[in-house]
This record gives C-alpha cells, sequence and structure tokens, in this order.
C-alpha cells in the first residue's frame, strides 16, 4: 500500500501528553481523540491537517508514558503514517498495535520540510518527497508487523488468528 500526503512536523522529544493531554482521556474513540490531537502542543493544531497527511517527528518521538491513546489520536485525525528520526519503544509498539503505520529515518529527517508532498511505501520502505524530488529509504516494515497493520492492529490480528 502507498500512502501520499502533505508533511505535518514537529519536533523533538513529543511526548505522548503533547500528542493526547490527558484531560481528553475519557474515551477511546480515535475519531473523539483525533479531534484533540496535538492540543498540547498547539491548539487548534489538527485543523490543518487532511484525511491521509503525514506526520513527521524528530528524535524519541512519542516519550512520556505508554498510552495506547496518542497512537489512536494520531489515527483518528486522519493521519495514517508516522516518519520520526526516532521512536520511543513503547509508543513504536503500541503505534503497530494500534495500526499506525511507523517509519524511522535517522538524520534523514532534515530532508522533509514542513508542508513538502510525499509518498511512502511502507513494504520497500522508500518515501518520495514529490515537492523535492528526493527520495529516502528506510527499512521497510517487516513482513508479520504488516499483516499486523493490514488487519487493523493487533487486537483484529489475534482475533483473526484465534478463529
Amino acid at each position: 500500500m502507498i500512502f501520499a500526503g502533505k508533511a505535518h512536523k514537529v519536533g523533538d522529544h513529543i511526548d505522548t501528553d503533547a500528542i493526547i493531554p490527558a484531560r481528553f482521556l475519557v474515551t477511546s474513540d480515535p475519531f473523539e481523540l483525533g479531534r484533540k490531537c496535538f492540543e498540547g502542543l498547539e491548539q487548534g493544531w489538527v485543523n490543518r491537517v487532511k484525511k491521509g497527511d503525514i506526520l513527521i517527528g524528530g528524535k524519541n518521538f512519542g516519550c512520556g508514558s505508554s498510552r495506547e491513546h496518542a497512537p489512536l489520536a494520531i489515527l483518528g485525525a486522519g493521519i495514517p503514517v508516522v516518519i520520526a528520526h526516532s521512536f520511543a519503544r513503547i509508543f513504536y509498539r503500541n503505534g503497530f498495535n494500534m495500526g499506525l503505520v511507523l517509519l524511522e529515518i535517522g538524520d534523514y529527517i532534515d530532508k522533509i520540510r514542513d508542508q513538502d508532498q510525499l509518498e511512502v511505501s511502507p513494504g520497500t520502505g522508500e518515501i518520495r518527497n514529490l515537492s523535492t524530488g528526493q527520495i529516502i529509504n528506510s527499512l521497510p516494515v517487516p513482513e508479520f508487523m504488516a499483516e499486523i497493520l493490514a488487519m487493523g492492529g493487533l487486537v483484529n490480528y489475534v482475533r483473526e488468528k484465534v478463529s
């Protein structure tokens, strides 16, 4: 599957409280969480996002508490992919478990600017910056993780395997 959308760049060490502040954790509905996505960073941030856009994070994206609400909020905001320099390990696992595509690209993150138009192929790891013509290669999503993503997350994956 190929994802295409506009890049929305945030900084280094964005924690789960910035992604979805604790005061909004009264629901686990992705749509409701998505309406408050990044309220801890900037009020109304989500209003500039269109369904299918791509989030660009810096170093240690998703640090802080291990709440599954953070990747759910990102998905609920219409963002199916996060590309970052690096991820906090617990967020990385939670993201895949919730069905969020995550790609780490290290210092190549500096080749993506806010508002660049991107095309992302998780299966090959190729990230095309359509605004600059550059191609960035990350490691592809491993096959077993791609299966989890294809099922919409770990719960659906296990449900399918058990039945």
